[in-house]
């Protein structure tokens, strides 16, 4: 029996964060390289284009993201590493999907229902300034995932939904045109961190309060005093599981230090000292990757190169799937 498909897709808005690495990086590398899956990892930079316009952005994004990953350690000779712009097929894909897919489907999907809530709240037009692109982006999602027939998806609660969508349609299209679609599921890992952010909150590019991935020491030093922390002093025992500097701590330690930390809370460590010791364990872990993501930075041509080879390897199937929906749809050769 072949073995199952994960997919992972990372939407190419904004720099990695320390919670983007332990809520999604780590785990997903070192489930690559545990052999038991075949990996898909995608960069979705057509996803990144609902929520911005800013072609610099867009493409510097891209870069940090693609660097970020192989400075990490993803082994591409492993997995199937590409950029979703290199994959036509894609787009096409995602109009036969749009053609089997139900408008009150997408009428239901979160982020659309948020924006047309949030436009009410404010006096506007229910679809003031919801473009199709955000209304319509759990087909291009579920035609990223059903390209390659994969089977599990990692995703945050916040995704269910929209692999419960792709599920639906590929359904809907089997029971159309035959069996074409593995039908996916949704994978939430409980036991992923949620890192908060500076002020408290999860850590988010949205609420601008995140530590990002490969600051330099002395900004990263600089970021990790600035996380918020009550007005206990030392010598005063401090809560670690409402604390967010402890939870950072937790992602990055072992269970031996975690525990000696919680110890240390108890005890009542000083908030500078706690912050001194969190930044010389991340510093630690992130050193040796910073130094090849700083290197992959200033040779683009070398990411360029991955991400082609890449979208070789994933195009190799994408052309003959798309290949078989033509003519199960009916556009085919007249002779």
């Amino acid at each position: 029996m072949s073995k199952q498909r994960v997919l992972t897709g990372i939407t190419t808005s904004g720099t990695p964060h320390l919670g983007n690495y332990v809520g999604a990086i780590r785990p997903a590398i070192e489930a690559s390289r545990s052999g038991d899956f075949e990996s898909f990892f995608f960069l979705a930079d057509y996803h990144s284009l609902i929520k911005s316009q800013d072609p610099e952005m867009v493409q510097r994004s891209t870069m940090e993201i693609a660097a970020t990953w192989l400075a990490l350690g993803l082994d591409t000779d492993n997995v199937t590493f590409y950029r979703q712009s290199d994959i036509p097929e894609i787009p096409e894909l995602t109009w036969f999907l749009t053609c089997m897919t139900a408008k009150g489907l997408m009428n239901r999907a979160h982020a659309y229902k948020g924006a047309v809530q949030a436009n009410e709240e404010q006096g506007e037009d229910a679809d003031h300034g919801i473009t199709m692109g955000l209304f319509s982006y759990p087909i291009l999602m579920a035609a990223d995932i059903l390209m390659f027939n994969a089977h599990q998806i990692p995703v945050g609660r916040d995704q269910i939904q929209h692999v419960e969508m792709a599920r639906d349609v590929a359904q809907r299209f089997n029971h159309h045109y035959g069996e074409h679609f593995v039908l996916p599921k949704a994978v939430v890992d409980d036991n992923v961190a949620v890192l908060q952010g500076l002020d408290g909150r999860k850590m988010s590019k949205s609420y601008g309060n995140t530590i990002p991935l490969f600051l330099t020491e002395k900004q990263l030093k600089k970021h990790i005093n600035k996380i918020q922390t009550n007005l206990l002093e030392p010598g005063d025992p401090k809560d670690p599981d409402s604390s967010a500097v402890f939870q950072i701590w937790q992602a990055f330690a072992s269970e031996q230090q975690t525990a000696e930390m919680r110890q240390e809370f108890a005890n009542g460590i000083a908030w500078g000292e706690a912050k001194k010791q969190l930044f010389e364990l991340v510093n630690g872990q992130l050193a040796e990757a910073r130094e090849r993501y700083d290197e992959l930075m200033k040779n683009p041509a070398e990411v360029e190169m991955v991400l082609r080879r890449g979208a070789e390897k994933a195009r190799s199937e994408s052309r003959e799937m798309i290949a078989r929906l033509r003519h199960a749809v009916g556009i085919r050769p007249l002779a």
